[in-house]
């Protein structure tokens, strides 16, 4: 099984090589944002929660991402492999992904993290949020704490996946299609 972490910080482009990956290598997609996009438009209780935090800026607790991650897993009927986009984005979630995983059978083959500079990110969450109606894309606090977040708490994920020899980092800038193949190649290699 498949199953690949597609790590970068928000703006770096993992919802578009996402589409990109599931579509050549036939695997399910599992995006946080999307999750809790799907239990705030059924007004679940994971849903409620998650938007408090959310609108803040701020992370979603653990607990709360690994249940709809697992519910998410669960549902999927034929099992060829994930790509997780925008998640683990804690250590603890990180390890909870494997602990999850490992009871399933499976584990993490690698993480591949799209880098790209704060300035470029800037202005590519602020381009996103004039097409995407979303409102945390169109003000410059949340985008900076956004990326703040980002670097103090979701980072560090990649050293764990180093230490474990399965982190692969990419040149996020450049043409989508360019960057698209540099990924493929690390995953083939898989």
């Amino acid at each position: 099984m498949l199953n690949i972490v597609l790590f970068g910080p928000p703006g770096a482009g993992k919802g578009t090589q996402s589409e990109k990956l599931i579509e050549k290598y036939k695997i399910d997609h599992i995006s946080t944002g999307d999750l809790f996009r799907k239990h705030l438009g059924e007004g679940t209780e994971l849903g409620k929660l998650a938007q408090k935090y959310m609108d803040e800026g701020n992370l979603v607790p653990d607990e709360v991402v690994i249940g709809m991650v697992d519910e998410k897993i669960n549902a999927t009927a034929d099992l060829t492999g994930f790509i997780f986009d925008g998640f683990p984005r804690t250590v603890a979630q990180a390890k909870a992904l494997d602990e999850l995983l490992t009871k399933k059978g499976t584990r993490i083959s690698g993480m591949i993290s799209l880098e790209v500079p704060e300035e470029e990110l800037k202005k590519r969450i602020k381009e996103r949020g004039k097409t995407s109606g979303r409102a945390d894309d169109q003000d410059e606090d949340k985008i900076n704490n956004r990326i703040k977040v980002y670097n103090e708490e979701t980072l560090p994920v990649a050293n764990y996946y180093e230490e474990q020899g399965k982190l692969a980092k990419i040149h996020g800038v450049g043409a989508i299609d360019e960057i698209f193949q540099k990924i493929c190649a690390v995953i083939d290699a898989y």
